[in-house]
């Protein structure tokens, strides 16, 4: 199964888990079967569309997915998935 890791900003909404194991073929499908199990992260991944918000970064190993496939991006048993959300911040 691949292994979403959880950042730490968005684990309040997973019951402070820091991984998440899915089965899924593409970013996609895993993204989703992550927000059906935690509905309330669902609204700080995706917009009304549906759509991955643009300030969320995806990354398949060390590979952000805006490089490869985008959500279509395939994924292996062996995937390790990372959330990276935005920090504002600074003056």
């Amino acid at each position: 199964m691949a292994k979403i890791l959880i950042p730490t900003p968005l684990r309040k909404f997973t019951g402070n888990a820091a991984t998440f194991e899915v089965k899924g073929a593409t970013v996609a499908e895993a993204l989703r079967a992550l927000a059906e199990a935690h509905p309330q992260l669902k609204p700080h991944l995706f917009d009304n569309a549906g759509r991955l918000r643009s300030f969320i970064r995806v990354y398949v190993g060390e590979d952000d997915i805006a490089t490869l496939q985008r959500e279509d991006t395939p994924l292996t048993d062996e995937a390790v998935v990372s959330i990276v959300p935005a920090i504002a911040g600074g003056s």
